[in-house]
Formats: C-alpha cells, structure tokens, sequence
C-alpha cells in the first residue's frame, strides 16, 4: 500500500507547475541552442549560449525537485518498492548533480578549469538522472498520469540523446509526457 492508496490529499500542489516549467525551460534551451548554432557553431559566452545555459541549468534544478516530490509521493509499506523508489531517487539527483556541474563548467570557464570534469560525469550523469526519473513516472503512472506519460519522456529524452539539435522535439515530448502530471491520485478500482 502507498501513499497513494489512501483518501488523504498529498501537500504536492507545486509538483506539477515544476515539472511543466521544467520542461518548458528544457524547450528553451533547445531553442536558444539552434539560434545559437545559425552559423554553424557555438559561440560560448554570447547571449544565447549563456541564456540557454541558465535555462537548463534551471530547468535541471525543476526537474531535481520533481524528483523528490515524486519519491515523496511515492512513499510505500513494501520494503521493496521503498526500496526501489530509494534508488531511483538518489540515482535522479546524483544524474541532476551532475548536469549542475557540467553546466556551471559551459557557463564559467574558469570553474570547468579548476574543477576538471570526468568522463564518468558526463556520460554517467545524464543516464542516472534520467533512469531515475523515468522509474518514478513510471511507478508514479496511472494514479498520477496516464501510462503514455512516461514513454513519451522516455521518447523525448532518446531524441535528444540521438542528436543534441533534436532536443526542441525531445523538450516538447517531455513536456507532453509531463502535462498530465496530477497530484491528486485516481481512485483505485
């Protein structure tokens, strides 16, 4: 049995406007990216570089939030599931520690040259964060947002790990996947 489960009504309210913004500030970065890269490559330190940068790195913060308010949500009596939801979390924000860092190192060069950043962090960071997240809408669908949800974040976050130029249509579906979210669960059957 879950907190889900229950009549009581969870103190989430904000979880959904941050998953929504979230991933409208994950939409403008890939945009801001494009414009960015007009002629053909990045120009770091200008408007759109930096704007972009600051977008993700808040959008990352949002999505670090829904993270814990989804594992809060989530809370359960199986030590499993618990155990699970433990997991993914702390995968999910270890994953979001991660881009912070990353993304602190494109906007301020001399912290990416003071604080070397490992391989490990840059490919292993984003799987974390996004496994982790993944596993909470998953075991978050059908009470708090329909089944699709979560494979439409899946699909959004496989395009953009396809081809970076891709992440506008991997924001948007992202974004479609998180509309939905409720935070009042559906009566269980």
């Amino acid at each position: 049995m879950s907190l889900l489960d229950s009549r009581t009504r969870p103190a989430y309210q904000w979880l959904r406007p941050v998953a929504v913004a979230s991933a409208v500030l994950l939409l403008g970065y890939g945009l801001l990216r494009l414009i960015d890269r007009l002629d053909g490559h990045s120009d770091k330190g200008a408007w759109a570089w930096d704007t972009g940068h600051t977008l993700f790195l808040l959008g990352v913060l949002g999505f670090a939030a829904l993270i814990v308010g989804l594992h809060g949500l989530l809370r359960t009596r199986s030590s499993r599931l618990r155990t699970l939801d433990d997991v993914a979390a702390l995968a999910g924000l270890v994953g979001a520690a991660a881009f912070v860092w990353v993304i602190l190192g494109d906007l301020f060069p001399s912290f990416a040259e003071a604080v070397r950043t490992p391989g490990l962090v840059l490919f292993g960071g984003p799987l974390l964060f996004e496994l982790g997240l993944l596993v909470l809408l998953y075991r978050a669908a059908a009470r708090l947002l329909p089944v699709w949800a979560p494979v439409l974040v899946l699909a959004g976050f496989l395009a953009i790990a396809v081809n970076l130029n891709l992440l506008p249509v991997g924001a948007a579906l992202v974004l479609a996947g998180l509309l939905p979210l409720r935070v009042t669960p559906r009566p269980v059957a």
